[in-house]
């Protein structure tokens, strides 16, 4: 499944790619990029664990970047 979503108050591109590496090391994700530019995030991940996987995916960005919110 892939899906986007944006993101509010992602600071720097130094950031993105920190979050997008630390989302590329969960298991079941197939793709993901995060843009500083359009301040979206993309994630190609297992349909059957999509929801876990995008709560371990917060957590992983909320790590990098405390105050940035993935909307959903």
């Amino acid at each position: 499944m892939k899906k986007v979503f944006k993101l509010r108050d992602l600071d720097c591109a130094n950031c993105a790619r920190k979050m997008e590496d630390a989302i590329r090391k969960i298991d079941g994700v197939e793709d993901v990029q995060v843009s500083f530019m359009t301040q979206k995030l993309t994630l190609v991940a297992d349909d059957a664990r999509f929801d876990e996987i995008v709560e371990k995916a917060v957590k992983a960005c909320r790590k990098v970047e405390p105050d940035c919110e993935i909307v959903r």
